[in-house]
C-alpha cells in the first residue's frame, strides 16, 4: 500500500511540473506586458531581468502555502485517501483548465482556479461521504466557506479598484507630461521616477519579505516597524539617483521604471502564484508523510496534522522557480496570452481579434454621448488645453520608428499602479490575483489614453469582456471539473489516476496541435499587416504567394466537397466545412487590413490601390461561394437525405475534374506573370460553365420526368450554381491582380 501512494506523491509531482509550465505561460502577460508592449530594452533583456524576478520571488511563497492545505477545506474532516484524492483532481483540473486558456490566447486567474478546484474536489468527496453516513458533519463543516468568501471578495473588489485607479492615475499623468513629455521630464522626471520606483520598492519590501524562507524574523519585524522611513528614504534617495543618471549619464529614467517595475512583478508572480502550482502537490508531500510516520490505515487517519504551520524546503522553491524559467523562455504559448493583452492596449491600429457585440456598441455610444455632454459642461478654452495634452503627432512617429505599441510613460503607470495595488493588497493578506490586477490597469490606462478611438473601441471592449467573462468561466469549470473528476476518483479509488493521466496528456497533445494551427493562421496575417515598412514589390509578391496557396486551397476543398457527397463522408465535409470557414475568416482579415497597403501608395500607384481592394473583394465573393456550396452538402449529409443518383454522382465527378483543370491554369498564371494566358484561362472558364449549362439542362429534365428526389434535386442545382459563381469569382481575382501588377510596375 505504500508503494501505491509514493506512486500517487510522484504523480502529483510530475503534475507539478506540468502546472508550473503552464500557469507561467498564462502569468507571463502579468509581468511582460508593460515591458514588451513599450519596448522597453530588448526581449532578450526583458526576460533575464524578468527571470530573475521569478527566481527571486520563489523564495518568497512559504507563508503562502497554507491556502493549498487548509485555505479551502478542513483537513482534519478527511482522511489521507480522501485527502489525496482531493489533491489529484485539483491538479488535473488546473492543468487541462490553464492549458485551454493559454490555447485560446486568453489571461485568466491562476488564483481563482486553484481557489475553486479546492473547493469543487473536497465538496465532491464532502457529498459522498455524507450519503454513506448520514450521522456525519453537515457539508459546512468541511468547508472554510468564510475563508472562500473572503478570497472571492477580495479578487471581486480588485477588479474594480485596479481600473478606477489605473484610469484616473493615467488620466492626471497624461495631462501633466502629455505625449510629448521629453520637456516636462527635465523638471519632473525625476521626481515622477522616485515616486514610481518608490511604490514598486514598498511593493517588493511588502510583498517579499513577509513569507521569503530565506529572512529572519527579527529582519522582517524591522522592515516593517521602519516601512515610513524606508519610503521617504526611498523617495529622496531615487529621485536624487535618477536626476543624476538622466543629467550626466542620459539616461532615459522611464526605462529604468519599467526594467525595476518588470522585476518587481515578475517576482510578485512567484511569490504570491507559485502556490497556486505547487502549493497542491506539497501538500499531498506532506500528508504522504504524515501518514507514513502514523502507520495507520489510510482511510482512517484523519488529517489534522496539515492545519499546522509547516515550512516549505527552500530547494523546491528554488527548483519551481527553475522550471517556471524555463517555461518562460520556451513557451510559445505565453506569447500568444501576452500578445493579446498588448493587442488590447496598443495605441496604434492593427488587427482586431475579437468582434464587435451589441453590449460593446452600446458602452460606445454611451461614452461618445458622455464626451458630447462634456462640451456643455466645461468651456472651449479648457476642453482644446486637455486635447493639446493628448496630441499623439510625435509619439506616433516615435512609436512607428520603434516597433512600440505604446509609450514608456504608460507603461510605468502600469507597473507602479499595479505594484502598488498588490502590495497594498498583501498586507492585508489578500491573495489578489495578480493577473486581474494588472490586466485591469493595462485596460484602464490605455481607456484613458485614448487608445480605444471610434475605429477600435467596440472591438477593444469586446475583447475585455470577453477575457472578465473568461475569469467566471474559470470558476465555474473549476470547481464543476475539479467536482467531477473528486467522484470519478472516489468511485475508481487510487487507480482512476491511471485513467486521468493519460487524459490530461491527451487533451495537452491535441491543444498543442490547435495553438499551432492558430500561431500559423495568425502569422500570416500578420505578415501581411507587417507590410506597412514593405516596399510595393514586397506587397506584390506577397499578394501573389498568398493567392496562389488559396487557389490551391479552394481547389482541393471543392474536389473534397464532392467526393464526400458521393460517398457520404459526414466526417470529411464537417473538416471541409470547418476548412471553408477557417479561410473565409481570414479573407475578412485581409480585406480588414488592405488600408495598410493604401497607405503606402504614392501618386503613381492610387489605381494600384483600387485593384488591390478589388482582389480581395473577388476573393471574399469566392470563400461566400464556398461557403454556400459546402453547408448545403454538408447539411443534405448530415440528414441522411437521399444520396444523388449514379448519373448525378457521375456528372458532379465530371465538373470536379474540370474545375481542377481550369484552377491548374489559374494558378499557372499566377506563378508565370504572363498574362497573356488569360485569355487561355478564359476559355477553361467558359469550357467549365458550359459544362455546368449542359448538366443543368440534365438535371432540369429529371425533375420534370419526376427522375429525381426533392431535397437531391435542390441540393444539386445549388451546387451548379455556386460552381457557376466560384469559377466567374476566382476569375475576376486573376484580372484584378493583373492590374494591379501592371499598375505597379509603371
Amino acid at each position: 500500500m505504500e508503494n501505491l501512494y509514493f506512486f500517487v506523491v510522484l504523480a502529483l509531482g510530475l503534475l507539478a511540473i506540468s502546472d508550473l509550465v503552464v500557469g507561467v505561460a498564462n502569468d507571463a502577460v502579468n509581468f511582460l506586458n508593460s515591458a514588451v508592449g513599450s519596448k522597453a530594452a530588448s526581449l532578450r533583456v526583458i526576460m533575464i531581468i524578468a527571470s530573475a524576478g521569478v527566481l527571486v520571488g520563489s523564495t518568497f511563497s512559504t507563508g503562502m502555502m497554507e491556502i493549498a492545505r487548509k485555505g479551502i477545506f478542513n483537513p482534519g474532516m478527511f482522511s489521507f485517501s480522501e485527502v489525496m484524492i482531493i489533491f489529484i483532481a485539483v491538479m488535473v483540473t488546473d492543468i487541462i483548465l490553464l492549458d485551454v486558456f493559454n490555447t485560446l490566447g486568453l489571461p485568466t486567474s491562476t488564483t481563482v482556479s486553484i481557489v475553486f478546484e479546492l473547493l469543487g474536489a473536497s465538496v465532491g468527496v464532502a457529498i459522498v461521504l455524507a450519503g454513506n453516513n448520514p450521522d456525519l458533519p453537515p457539508l459546512s463543516a468541511y468547508i472554510n466557506s468564510a475563508n472562500v468568501l473572503a478570497i472571492v471578495s477580495g479578487i471581486l473588489l480588485s477588479i474594480v479598484v485596479a481600473f478606477t485607479a489605473g484610469s484616473i492615475i493615467q488620466y492626471i499623468t497624461r495631462i501633466i507630461f502629455s505625449f510629448n513629455y521629453d520637456g516636462t521630464f527635465r523638471y519632473l522626471g525625476a521626481i515622477w521616477g522616485g515616486i514610481a520606483i518608490t511604490a514598486i520598492t514598498y511593493f517588493i519590501i511588502i510583498k517579499g519579505a513577509k513569507g521569503s524562507a530565506f529572512m529572519t524574523t527579527g529582519a522582517v519585524e524591522w522592515l516593517m516597524n521602519n516601512s515610513a522611513k524606508l519610503i521617504l528614504f526611498s523617495l529622496i534617495g531615487w529621485s536624487a539617483i535618477l536626476q543624476l543618471l538622466r543629467s550626466f549619464f542620459r539616461i532615459n529614467i522611464l526605462k529604468v521604471i519599467v526594467l525595476v517595475g518588470t522585476f518587481a512583478l515578475a517576482m510578485a508572480f512567484a511569490g504570491n502564484d507559485l502556490v497556486n502550482f505547487i502549493g497542491v502537490p506539497l501538500a499531498g508531500y506532506e500528508a504522504f508523510k504524515l501518514w507514513t510516520a502514523s502507520g495507520a490505515d489510510p482511510a482512517a487517519l484523519e488529517m489534522s496534522g496539515l492545519a499546522g504551520a509547516l515550512r516549505t524546503p527552500p530547494v523546491f522553491l528554488i527548483l519551481s522557480g527553475s522550471v517556471m524559467v524555463l517555461a518562460l523562455w520556451f513557451s510559445k504559448k505565453a506569447r500568444s496570452v501576452t500578445q493579446t493583452e498588448i493587442n488590447l492596449s496598443r495605441q496604434d491600429e492593427g488587427i482586431e481579434r475579437f468582434e464587435s457585440t451589441g453590449f460593446s456598441r452600446l458602452l460606445v455610444r454611451q461614452g461618445v454621448g458622455f464626451s458630447r455632454s462634456l462640451k456643455f459642461i466645461l468651456p472651449d478654452r479648457v476642453l482644446n488645453w486637455i486635447d493639446t495634452r493628448f496630441d499623439q503627432t510625435e509619439s506616433n512617429r516615435i512609436q512607428k520608428e520603434s516597433g512600440s505599441k505604446f509609450d514608456l510613460l504608460r507603461a510605468s503607470v502600469n507597473l507602479t499602479v499595479a505594484s502598488a495595488l498588490i502590495a497594498v493588497g498583501t498586507s492585508y493578506k489578500l491573495p489578489l490575483s495578480t493577473t486581474y490586477v494588472t490586466f485591469m490597469v493595462a485596460m484602464a490606462t490605455a481607456l484613458a489614453d485614448r487608445s480605444w478611438g471610434r475605429e477600435s473601441a467596440v472591438y477593444r471592449i469586446s475583447g475585455v469582456v470577453t477575457v472578465v467573462l473568461g475569469w467566471f468561466v474559470t470558476a465555474l469549470a473549476a470547481f464543476t471539473i475539479s467536482f467531477l473528476a473528486a467522484l470519478f476518483l472516489q468511485k475508481t479509488g487510487i487507480w482512476g489516476i491511471a485513467i486521468l493521466l493519460p487524459l490530461v496528456a491527451g487533451i495537452i497533445v491535441v491543444n498543442f496541435f490547435s495553438h499551432r494551427r492558430r500561431e500559423a493562421r495568425a502569422a500570416t496575417t500578420e505578415k501581411s499587416f507587417a507590410l506597412s515598412k514593405a516596399t510595393p514589390e514586397d506587397h506584390l509578391n506577397e499578394c501573389q504567394n498568398f493567392l496562389i496557396s488559396n487557389v490551391i486551397l479552394i481547389s482541393g476543398l471543392f474536389d473534397k466537397s464532392i467526393i464526400g457527397l458521393i460517398r457520404e463522408e459526414r466526417k470529411k465535409l464537417r473538416a471541409v466545412r470547418k476548412s471553408v470557414a477557417e479561410m473565409n475568416a481570414e479573407f475578412k482579415r485581409r480585406k480588414d487590413t488592405v488600408h495598410v497597403f493604401l497607405k503606402k501608395t504614392n501618386d503613381d500607384h492610387v489605381e494600384a490601390g483600387a485593384f488591390y481592394v478589388q482582389i480581395f473583394d473577388y476573393l471574399r465573393e469566392a470563400g461566400h461561394s464556398m461557403t454556400y456550396l459546402t453547408g448545403p452538402i454538408f447539411s443534405h449529409v448530415e440528414n441522411n437525405h437521399t444520396p444523388l443518383s449514379l448519373n448525378q454522382q457521375k456528372e458532379l465527378r465530371g465538373l470536379s475534374l474540370e474545375f481542377n483543370e481550369y484552377s491548374n491554369f489559374v494558378i499557372y498564371v499566377l506563378k508565370s506573370g504572363n498574362f497573356d494566358e488569360i485569355k487561355g484561362m478564359i476559355s477553361k472558364q467558359t469550357t467549365f460553365l458550359d459544362a455546368i449549362e449542359e448538366v443543368k439542362k440534365k438535371q432540369l429534365s429529371r425533375i420534370k420526368k419526376g427522375d429525381s428526389g426533392t431535397k437531391a434535386g435542390i441540393l444539386y442545382l445549388n451546387i451548379l450554381n455556386e460552381s457557376k459563381n466560384l469559377a466567374l469569382h476566382i476569375g475576376n481575382v486573376v484580372k484584378s491582380y493583373r492590374d494591379f501588377s501592371n499598375d505597379m510596375a509603371k
